[in-house]
């Protein structure tokens, strides 16, 4: 019997799963807690991928793949989860990765984050990054502090996505979503044309370029909260990869207006949960936290990025902390083994330093 792309949707979902892989050769696998299994024993025929990737597509996103060769869309399960869909050729044949999304968007509490990066969102201004590796649960961290605003709020919420992934029901807000290549051209088109819609919060979903990163530094100085994401791994390494964006005339103007215009960084890594009970998430998140303040405004400013490291150290008391010290907590509440602190941390040294309480 031939399976259907629902049946595997729903087998991801009911195991907790993250990512869904098709590829002809292959059986399905589901990625669970972190690892990949395998979800059938039987591998996939190049006529059966194609058949469960082309179910999820229509017309004009079948001719974008035939023209490309990769595709980046969503797909709704009605009542079970809605997909991120990338379609890209290995080998000669068509192959896919599904990350699930959830039907609905978590809450802060649910994810436990951390009151300092609450208190974010109800800045009037200015431009707040969540960075990451892939799946490190960006997306889901905005989504959280974008619907706390909704049901908080009256705001006007514009959301620039690639592709949308979730869904926004206006509650006190009024929340837009554009997504890439079906209502805009480009994140930079989009974020220019932003300024003219009378947004009062802004969500850019990815900072690829020098015109995306400028226009967003632009809007959180013309008083627009502006969210965006990037695929660092620390605060530091954040704020050099904007300013390297552009040419070297161009840097010390960015890193005064930077300087200016930052609230936070919030870098996070997601780690796989030891004994996790029944009902609690198979990973828990670790985060860095930079929150922007005279000392660390001047470091940016004069390009001393490699002391704010040592800034973020001595925060505590505004609720920064190194991922360094986020892992280490997670270790001494029994939430994730030593071993997977140090395959996640940039400073190993620095927490086995924590770890033996010198």
């Amino acid at each position: 019997m031939e399976l259907m792309i629902e049946e595997l949707m729903e087998q991801l979902v009911k195991g907790d799963g993250s990512d869904l892989h098709l590829a002809s050769g292959q059986p399905p696998y589901g990625r669970f807690s972190g690892q990949l299994r395998p979800l059938s024993d039987t591998p996939l025929s190049e006529e059966s991928c194609n058949r469960l990737i082309f179910s999820m597509l229509n017309n004009s996103q079948r001719k974008t793949l035939e023209q490309t060769w990769e595709l980046d869309c969503a797909y709704g399960l009605k009542g079970v989860a809605r997909f991120r869909v990338n379609v890209y050729r290995q080998k000669g044949s068509y192959a896919a990765c599904l990350r699930a999304l959830g039907s609905s968007i978590p809450s802060i509490d649910a994810l436990n984050l951390p009151p300092v990066v609450v208190e974010t969102s109800a800045r009037p201004r200015g431009l707040v990054l969540v960075t990451g590796p892939t799946g490190s649960g960006k997306t889901t961290t905005l989504a959280a502090l974008l619907d706390h605003i909704n049901h908080s709020r009256s705001e006007h919420i514009l959301t620039i996505e690639d592709p949308i992934e979730f869904v926004y029901r206006s509650d006190r807000s009024m929340v837009h979503q554009r997504q890439l290549n079906e209502d805009t051209r480009s994140f930079a088109n989009a974020l220019r044309a932003a300024l003219r819609e009378d947004p009062d919060v802004i969500l850019v979903g990815e900072m690829r370029d020098l015109e995306t990163i400028q226009l967003a530094i632009t809007a959180a100085e013309t008083g627009h909260l502006v969210f965006g994401t990037l695929h660092t791994s620390s605060a530091a390494q954040t704020v050099d990869r904007m300013v390297d964006v552009f040419p070297p005339g161009q840097q010390t103007q960015i890193r005064v207006q930077l300087s200016g215009s930052l609230v936070a960084v919030f870098s996070q890594t997601l780690c796989k949960r030891q004994n996790p009970q029944p009902g609690e998430f198979g990973r828990v998140m670790a985060q860095e936290i930079l929150i922007n303040n005279p000392a660390i405004a001047n470091l940016i400013r004069e390009g001393k990025t490699a002391q704010l490291y040592s800034q973020i150290q001595t925060g505590g008391a505004q609720g920064m902390q190194t991922l360094e010290r986020a892992l280490a907590d997670l270790v001494q509440q029994g939430s994730i083994s030593q071993t997977e602190a140090m395959a996640k941390a940039g400073k190993p040294g620095e927490l086995e330093r924590l770890l033996s309480g010198n």
